[in-house]
C-alpha cells in the first residue's frame, strides 16, 4: 500500500479493473447468492446534449444518481442506470454553420469527449444500452411511432403560425428571435402561416392534470404545480357579442358573432371594449378599408409567437372603428385589435374588463378607454388610475354596477349571468384548457425526419413501414440559408408509395422534444431493431427514481408523460406513468465578474483574474483584475455559464485533484435538491479529507489485519472507551442509512467526517478489542463512503484485505447496525429545574430512582437555582429527564 494519496494512479486502477470485468453490465430478473431474485431499481439522469464538454452541473446531477445506483446494489437491489445523449437539435447546427462542418461530425466527436469525461468521473453505467437520438437505429422509432400516431389520429396536419426571417429564408425558433429580430441576419422577424404536423396532446388533458392531482406522489410539489398550471384546466362560459359587420360577399362575418371565453362571468357588466387578434376575420376585413389597421396588422407579424413572449412583450391595440353588441345591457361596444390576442387561443378574442383584470386596466388606461367597476370587496375605494390586487378577487366581492345583478356574490353571478347568456341562445358554460396541441414540425435539417411523402396527385401519404427509418443525410452543412434538405435532391426525390408517381419527401424535422419523450424506455430494451420496446421494459418501468433540472419541469416531463400514455393506448406498455420519483437538483453557482466595453457591451472575467475585496463579515463588496489592478464590477454568484467566464472545467478538476474529490465537493457542499455555490477553498477542503482518510488507513492498515484475523470478540465485555467507539460509529451508521433514504446526501458526507474524525482521535491501547473496534468501525467508513467516492475507497477496500472477507466493494453487504451497540452503560437525562432546562445529568442505565434523584439534587445548577430552598418535589421520567421543583 502506497504511503500517500495519489488520486490518478488510483483511479487509472480502479477503472482498469471495472472495465476489465464490465462491472456495471446490468441484466434483468437477476438473482442473489441465495437463488432469490432481486428487486429491481432503475435510476436515471436526464440525458446530455453533446455540446463538447461536461460542466459541473452534469458532475453533480450524475453523481446524485452514481450515488443511488452504488448504495442500492451494495443493497442487494438489481440496479440500471443507462446514459444516452440527446443529439439532435439547433446547436449543432449552428456550430455547423460555424465551423462549416457536418452537425454529425461536430455531434459525434462531442459524444466521444464526453462519454471519455464520464467515465473518468467512475459513473456505474451500463454503457451497452448508450443510445443517441441522431442514430437511425433510434429515430426509427420516433417516425414508426408519429405513423401510429397518424393511423390514429393523434397526429395530424394543419397551418401553423411560425417566424420567418425575410433575410436568411428559414424559420426560426423562438429563441433564435432577438427583439424581434433573427439572431444571425438582423433582420426584423415576421409571422407566417404554413403547414406542420400536430399531435392532440389535448385529448389527453384530464388524464395528464387528473394524475398530476391525485398521482405522482413522488414528484417535488413545485413541480406538480408546474404542470397543472401549464396544463391549465378553467371553468368558464363561452359567449357571443352580437354584430352586423358584413363581409364582402354579403352577410355578417362569423354569422354576426363575436366569441370571447372568460372565467369572470360575474364581471360582464363591466365590458368596455373587446380586442380580437391581429388574424380574426373582423381585423382583417377593418384592414381592407382602413390602411392604419393594416399596418398595425403588419406590424404584429414581427416578433415571436409563444404565449411566454407575448405575456412580456408591450400591449398595443387599434381601434377598429367597428362595434358589437353587449348581449344583456345592449350596449356598443368597441372592438380593438391587440397584439397580445393570439388566433390560436380559443376564438382569437378577449373581452376587455379593465376594472378587474390587470392587463385590460394597463390597456384602457393606455388608451383613455372607460373603466367601469362591477365587484366591489369590503369597503376599499376603487381608483380608476392605480392597479389593486383586491380589483380581481373573486373570493369576497359582491356585484355593484350590474343591475339586475347587484349584490350577488360573484360564485353566484357566475351561475346566474351563465343561465341568462344560455337562455339569450348566445352562451354555454364550457372547460377550456390553456395547454394546446403539440406542434412537432421543425424547419431545421438535424433533427428525425417527418415520415411523410409528398405526392401531386395523392397529397401527403405516410412512408411505409418497410421503408423506416427514413435515414438522415449526416453529410450537409448548412449555411444559415434555410434547411438544407430542400436543395438535397437524393432525400427529395423518391416515389409516392400510393401511385408510384415521383414524388418529394417532407423536408420538415420533429421537435427535440420528441427524442426525449421516451429515451428512458429505449434503454431498457437495447439492440431490438425488431420493435421499440419489449418485454424487458416491462421488467424495468416504470422508472423508479427520475433525476434532473427543474428547467424541465413542464414541457419534457409532460411530453413525456403524453408519450407514455400514447404509447400504453397502442398496447406498447402496461403503465400510466413514467416516472414514480422525481428529484429536481439544484443549478451550480458561481462568482460573476464583468465590465463595460467602450461600446456598451459587457466583458466577463473569470474569477482567478480577479482580486476580491470584503467587508467586516467576510462578504465581497468590490473586485479588481490581478494584473492591471483595474476597478471591475461584482455581480454576485449566478448559474455557471461559458458566456459569463464562471464555470469550472470538470476534467481540469479531475486531472490535478481526482474525480473523488470533484464527487465530494458537489455532494457536501448542499443539499441535492437546493443551489450550489462554487468554492475553490472547498474543493482543496475535499481533497485534504480524502487525503487524511488514506494517511489514516495507512496507518491502520496492520491493526486492521490483526482485527480481520481474530474471533470476532464478545462487545458486552469491551472496555468503556471501545465501546463508546462503537455507540459512535453505529449512531452515525443509523444516521446515514436515514439519509441515503432520503437522498440527503450532504449529512452522508458530513456522517463519513465525523467518522474519520473518531477513529483518528481514537487511541487505544493495543489488544484485540481494539483491533477488531478499529478494523469494524473503518469497514463501515469505507462502505458508507464508498458511493461519494467509489475510487479510493475501492482501493483501499482492497488494500486493506476487507475484499477477501466481504468480496468486491462494489457488490460488498451494506453494513448492518448492531442496536446491541447502542445500547449503552450510561444515559444523558435532561436536569430541569421548575420546567427550566438547567444541565444535563449523566446517569447509569441500572440508576434507581432514589440514585436518580440524589445525583440531580447534588448537581451545581439545581443547588444554585433553589438558593437554599428545600425541593418540593422531584420528578423523573425514566430515561429522559428529571425535573427538580422547588
Amino acid at each position: 500500500m502506497q504511503d500517500r494519496y495519489q488520486p490518478t494512479v488510483v483511479e487509472i486502477a480502479a477503472h482498469t479493473n471495472w472495465d476489465a470485468r464490465d462491472a456495471y453490465r446490468v441484466t434483468e430478473y437477476a438473482k442473489d447468492a441465495a437463488g432469490q431474485l432481486k428487486p429491481k431499481f432503475y435510476a436515471c439522469s436526464m440525458l446530455p446534449y453533446p455540446s463538447g464538454k461536461l460542466h459541473m452541473g452534469h458532475v453533480r446531477n450524475y453523481t446524485i444518481n452514481d450515488m443511488m445506483a452504488r448504495q442500492l446494489r451494495m443493497r442487494g437491489y438489481n440496479v440500471l442506470m443507462p446514459m444516452g445523449w440527446d443529439a439532435f437539435g439547433m446547436p449543432a447546427e449552428n456550430a455547423a454553420i460555424k465551423s462549416k462542418t457536418p452537425p454529425a461530425k461536430w455531434t459525434y466527436e462531442n459524444i466521444a469527449y464526453m462519454k471519455k469525461q464520464m467515465k473518468a468521473m467512475g459513473l456505474a453505467i451500463d454503457w451497452s444500452r448508450e443510445m443517441a437520438a441522431c442514430d437511425p437505429s433510434y429515430y426509427k422509432w420516433n417516425q414508426w411511432l408519429f405513423l401510429k400516431m397518424l393511423e390514429k389520429g393523434i397526429a395530424y396536419r394543419k397551418t401553423q403560425v411560425v417566424n420567418w426571417d425575410p433575410v436568411d429564408n428559414t424559420v426560426l425558433a423562438n429563441e433564435q428571435v432577438i427583439d424581434g429580430r433573427g439572431w444571425r441576419s438582423g433582420a426584423l422577424v415576421e409571422k407566417r402561416e404554413i403547414p406542420g404536423y400536430y399531435l392532440r396532446i389535448t385529448d389527453y388533458a384530464t388524464d395528464l392534470l387528473d394524475q398530476v392531482k391525485s398521482g405522482l406522489d413522488g414528484w417535488p410539489e413545485r413541480v406538480r404545480a408546474m404542470q397543472e398550471n401549464w396544463i391549465g384546466k378553467s371553468e368558464g362560459v363561452r359567449f357571443a357579442f352580437t354584430h352586423e359587420i358584413k363581409q364582402d360577399g354579403g352577410g355578417e362575418i362569423q354569422d354576426g358573432k363575436l366569441f370571447v371565453f372568460t372565467t369572470r362571468p360575474d364581471t360582464i357588466m363591466g365590458v368596455t371594449f373587446c380586442a380580437v387578434a391581429p388574424e380574426h376575420p373582423i381585423a382583417q376585413h377593418a384592414a381592407k378599408t382602413q390602411p392604419a389597421v393594416a399596418d398595425f396588422i403588419e406590424l404584429c407579424k414581427q416578433g415571436g409567437t409563444t404565449e411566454a413572449e407575448l405575456a412580456t412583450r408591450e400591449k398595443e391595440g387599434l381601434d377598429t372603428g367597428l362595434f358589437v353588441t353587449h348581449p344583456i345591457t345592449g350596449a356598443a361596444i368597441p372592438v380593438w385589435v391587440g397584439n397580445y390576442v393570439l388566433m390560436s387561443y380559443g376564438d382569437g378574442a378577449v373581452m376587455g374588463v379593465p376594472a378587474h383584470d390587470e392587463r385590460d386596466f394597463a390597456f384602457a388606461n393606455k388608451y383613455n378607454l372607460p373603466i367601469k367597476q362591477v365587484v366591489q370587496v369590503g369597503d376599499h375605494a376603487f381608483n380608476a388610475k392605480v392597479w389593486s390586487d383586491w380589483y380581481a378577487d373573486k373570493q369576497t366581492g359582491r356585484l355593484v354596477n350590474s343591475v339586475p345583478y347587484d349584490g350577488l356574490s360573484s360564485a353566484q353571478a357566475f351561475d346566474a349571468i351563465a343561465q341568462k347568456l344560455a337562455e339569450l341562445g348566445v352562451g354555454t358554460r364550457q372547460t377550456t384548457w390553456r395547454l394546446r396541441d403539440w406542434g412537432i414540425s421543425r424547419q431545421r435539417y438535424w433533427g428525425t425526419p417527418i415520415p411523410i411523402i409528398h405526392c401531386a396527385d395523392c397529397g401527403p401519404v405516410p412512408v411505409p413501414e418497410a421503408d423506416l427509418p427514413v435515414v438522415l443525410p449526416d453529410d450537409l452543412i448548412p449555411d444559415g440559408s434555410g434547411n438544407p434538405l430542400t436543395k438535397h435532391e437524393d432525400f427529395l426525390s423518391c416515389h409516392c408509395p400510393s401511385c408510384g408517381k415521383p414524388a418529394r419527401r417532407e423536408t420538415d424535422t420533429m421537435d427535440t422534444f420528441v427524442d426525449s419523450s421516451w429515451y428512458f424506455m429505449r434503454y431498457t430494451s437495447p439492440g431490438n431493431d425488431q420493435a421499440m420496446v419489449d418485454a424487458r421494459n416491462d421488467y424495468w418501468m416504470p422508472m423508479d427514481q427520475y433525476i434532473g433540472g427543474i428547467e424541465h419541469a413542464v414541457l419534457h416531463l409532460l411530453y413525456a408523460r403524453f408519450w407514455t400514455k400514447v404509447m400504453k393506448d397502442l398496447g406498447l406498455v402496461k403503465f400510466d406513468e413514467p416516472f414514480t420519483k422525481l428529484l429536481c437538483q439544484g443549478m451550480v453557482l458561481n462568482h460573476i465578474y464583468s465590465a463595460k466595453t467602450e461600446n456598451g457591451g459587457l466583458e466577463y472575467f473569470w474569477p482567478e483574474e480577479v482580486e476580491n475585496t470584503y467587508d467586516s463579515k467576510g462578504a465581497i463588496t468590490g473586485a479588481t483584475l490581478k494584473t492591471n489592478g483595474r476597478t471591475i464590477t461584482y455581480g454576485g454568484v449566478g448559474t455557471m455559464s461559458k458566456s459569463k467566464n464562471n464555470g469550472v472545467d470538470p476534467q481540469s478538476l479531475i486531472d490535478t485533484q481526482g474525480a473523488d474529490t470533484a464527487r465530494l465537493f458537489v455532494m457536501f457542499t448542499s443539499p441535492p435538491e437546493q443551489t450550489l455555490e462554487w468554492s475553490d477553498s472547498g474543493v482543496e477542503g475535499s481533497n485534504r479529507f480524502l487525503r487524511r482518510l488514506w494517511a489514516l488507513c495507512f496507518k491502520l492498515k496492520d491493526t486492521v489485519a490483526r482485527g480481520a484475523s481474530s474471533k470476532a470478540p464478545e462487545w458486552a465485555d469491551a472496555p468503556a472507551d471501545i465501546k463508546k467507539l462503537r455507540v459512535e460509529i453505529y449512531s452515525l451508521l443509523k444516521q446515514a442509512d436515514y439519509d441515503y433514504q432520503r437522498i440527503q446526501y450532504n449529512t452522508v458526507v458530513s456522517a463519513c467526517m465525523k467518522m474519520l474524525n473518531a477513529l483518528d482521535d481514537a487511541s487505544f491501547t493495543t489488544s484485540a478489542y481494539a483491533d477488531a473496534a478499529m478494523a469494524e468501525s473503518l469497514g463501515i467508513l469505507i462502505r458508507v463512503l464508498y458511493p461519494v467516492v467509489p475510487h479510493v475507497t475501492w482501493t483501499l477496500w482492497a488494500e486493506l484485505g476487507y475484499a477477501n472477507q466481504y468480496g468486491d466493494l462494489l457488490d460488498a453487504p451494506w453494513p448492518q447496525v448492531d442496536e446491541a451497540a447502542l445500547v449503552t452503560d450510561e444515559i444523558d437525562m435532561v436536569l430541569q429545574v421548575n420546567g427550566k432546562l438547567r444541565g444535563t445529568l449523566n446517569i447509569e442505565r441500572k440508576a434507581t430512582k432514589e440514585q436518580i434523584e440524589q445525583i440531580a439534587l447534588g448537581h451545581e445548577a439545581v443547588i444554585r437555582h433553589l438558593e437554599g430552598r428545600a425541593p418540593k418535589r422531584v420528578i423523573v421520567v425514566p430515561g429522559k429527564l428529571v425535573n427538580v421543583v422547588g
